[in-house]
């Protein structure tokens, strides 16, 4: 996927007004629209200028396309950072009002999801509902939490520039909360009018990635290393699972690295708990003394055995 500097496409600075973007979108407008153009590539430059236009005109979508920051050339390969937009405030999910369906990937890749799944929205002059991806570790999701979130908000300065407010909020975070699980924190969106409450704030919980837990649903992965005798003679070894607790899982005699095992009831808390599942990873002892190079030498001779032999052989 190639970065769009959308700056460059409509000439303007990074630091350009509302105004400024406005009038180099009309200049360039009148120069390539299809209709009155004389340009032979008028048709792809005015998509590439309305796309640009639709960013930097939109005071969200250009504060989370300015986050990524200047250091990329036009056209080089690019992939966003995971969850690059966790922590922005949007008054509204997805890429807004539809608009941008012919746009590129990059557009689709930044915006296609920003603040997350359309919901319904509320009574005629209650308040716009907002939108925030966040962050939280898988500790935190698996038992609950009460934390601190700061979220940054997108508004124009009195020189029409973008700038970031912060406002920080106490959030509960339930216990066993899934990937893209909603919280709604009621009230907490744009006021009203006439009276009316104000709108919600909705999160999208994302999980950050952990040393040693994946989550998939309610079900939780870990690698589970053992030793060769563990694994040739069976063992029952400790687990430690996020919330500090210890369960104690019983490996089969002849247990291979890739082997799956599953402890059911022991996943993500919830209704209907997820699953354990453990992957199966033998590690060998380093034969760095000449006891252990001893041992080795003794299993290779009494052993017989030929992990390269057909099987059945």
């Amino acid at each position: 996927m190639e970065f769009k500097d959308y700056y460059a496409t409509l000439g303007v600075a990074r630091d350009a007004g509302a105004g400024e973007i406005k009038k180099a979108f009309r200049r360039l407008a009148r120069k390539y629209h299809p209709d009155v153009s004389k340009e032979a590539n008028a048709e792809a430059r005015m998509k590439e200028i309305n796309e640009a236009n639709a960013v930097l005109s939109d005071t969200e979508k250009r504060a989370a396309y300015d986050a990524l920051g200047s250091g990329h050339r036009p056209g080089e390969e690019f992939r966003p950072p995971p969850d690059w937009d966790a922590g922005f405030e949007f008054s509204r999910p997805g890429s807004g009002d539809g608009a941008g369906a012919d746009f590129s990937d990059f557009f689709a890749e930044l915006f296609g999801r920003m603040g997350g799944a359309r919901h319904a929205r509320g009574p005629r002059h209650r308040g716009e509902d907002h939108y925030a991806r966040i962050l939280l570790d898988i500790e935190d999701a698996w038992q609950g939490a009460s934390r601190q979130i700061s979220l940054r908000v997108p508004k124009l300065d009195d020189q029409g520039r973008v700038v970031l407010d912060t406002r920080t909020l106490q959030v509960q975070i339930p216990k066993g909360v899934r990937e893209g699980q909603l919280i709604r924190l009621a009230n907490q969106g744009a006021p009203g009018v006439q009276g009316e409450p104000s709108g919600d704030l909705l999160l999208e919980v994302h999980l950050k990635p952990h040393p040693r837990f994946r989550v998939e649903g309610r079900d939780l992965h870990i690698e589970l290393p053992l030793a060769p005798w563990e694994a040739a003679l069976g063992a029952v070894v400790p687990i430690a699972l996020p919330d500090g607790s210890e369960l104690k899982v019983r490996i089969p005699p002849g247990a291979q690295s890739g082997r799956r095992l599953r402890v059911p009831g022991k996943g993500v808390p919830g209704a209907t708990p997820g699953g354990l599942e453990l992957t199966v990873r033998v590690v060998l002892p380093g034969a760095d003394t000449p006891r252990a190079r001893e041992l080795y030498e003794t299993m290779a001779r009494e052993l017989g055995f030929d992990p390269r032999a057909p099987a059945g052989g």
